[in-house]
């Protein structure tokens, strides 16, 4: 039996619809562990699932993700249902809607052999946000656990790990942090009473993953959560007890340009608690950060914190997922309240 070769710290994507030379080199580089997919990735079902085989065959232990919530951030459309934003749950009286919804959503992407997508936001939406918005869940962080919570489950059901984001919190910040370092200028009792009460009710449902913010919080620490070895290490990992994966997110973001060059943010963020990071939409950059990683070792619960996201299970293939009962029923309600 072939041995798995262990995964790398780093998650990277490629460029379309094909996986070029260039990029066939990269994704066998050691430190590599993972790919996320994006819109320009997909053209239709046949063609993505011919792409992750591709993916699979160059390196079969690799993770593949993709940023799949709903709403503005879902990046498989034509072939898929179409997911509502997380907002739109709560104004719904159906007990299992939520759980539902959820397992749509894994479902679709296991039956293409996605492993997991980056999601539920655990972010409460505080009014002023300009990247979170109808993304959470809602406008209390009681409403946000508890549908969040249920959308995991669902997840879980369909055998996908879920990934928190953007601990601690991102609502409560103005600027979008794809294009600006945000700066929370709250105290440590105010989040921990508000923002951190959804993190809290996951990792008590054990979720699998968890992703840092862009964002100082300024009374707490200088650093941005993600390049903070006190948000992760002391917070996240000793005072709230999470044993899952951590990861950044992506590198290329105006708000982690704080780390430096690219080789530097990697290194910042893995020596922080990152166990994989992400570098998106920079080829050049990523390539860096594989090289300057190369030799670096990783041990056994970095390892065991990654398998976790692996998907369960074999995927159930697509054309039996589309006959079955469950998914009809699920995704003419979920349609139906997208349309809403």
């Amino acid at each position: 039996m072939t041995r798995r070769q262990a995964l790398g710290p780093v998650m990277i994507d490629v460029a379309g619809t094909e996986v070029s030379a260039i990029e066939r080199d990269r994704l066998r580089c050691p430190s590599a562990g993972g790919v996320i997919l994006f819109k320009r990735n997909y053209e239709n079902p046949e063609q993505i699932i011919e792409l992750i085989r591709t993916l699979r065959s160059i390196r079969p232990e690799l993770l593949i993700a993709v940023d799949h919530e709903g709403g503005r951030v879902q990046r498989f459309r034509d072939g898929f249902t179409r997911l509502p934003a997380a907002a739109i749950y709560h104004q719904t009286t159906h007990t299992t809607l939520v759980e539902t919804a959820g397992w749509l959503m894994a479902s679709e992407l296991r039956a293409i052999d996605v492993d997991f997508s980056f999601a539920p936001v655990l972010d409460v939406e505080c009014g002023i946000s300009r990247v979170i918005g109808d993304r959470a869940f809602g406008t209390t962080p009681e409403i946000v656990a508890k549908l969040a919570r249920d959308f995991a489950l669902g997840m879980r059901r369909a055998g996908m790990s879920a990934v928190g984001k953007h601990f601690p919190g991102h609502g409560g910040v103005v600027e979008d942090s794809h294009l600006a370092l945000p700066v929370d200028t709250r105290d440590m009792d105010t989040i921990e009473h508000h923002d951190l009460i959804p993190f809290r009710e996951l990792l008590a449902a054990h979720i699998e993953g968890i992703m840092p913010a862009h964002v100082i919080y300024e009374k707490i620490d200088s650093n941005p959560a993600g390049f903070s070895k006190l948000w992760i290490q002391e917070v996240l990992r000793k005072r709230l007890g999470f044993e899952g994966a951590v990861f950044s997110d992506d590198l290329s973001m105006a708000g982690a340009a704080y780390g430096g060059n690219y080789v530097d943010r990697s290194r910042l963020a893995l020596e922080a608690g990152c166990d994989m990071i992400l570098v998106c939409n920079a080829p050049g950059a990523a390539e860096e950060v594989l090289e300057s990683l190369e030799n670096m070792k990783f041990g056994y619960e970095h390892s065991r914190r990654l398998e976790l996201m692996r998907g369960k299970g074999k995927p159930i293939d697509r054309k039996t997922l589309m006959a079955s009962e469950a998914w009809r029923e699920a995704s003419e309600l979920i349609s139906q309240l997208a349309e809403t």
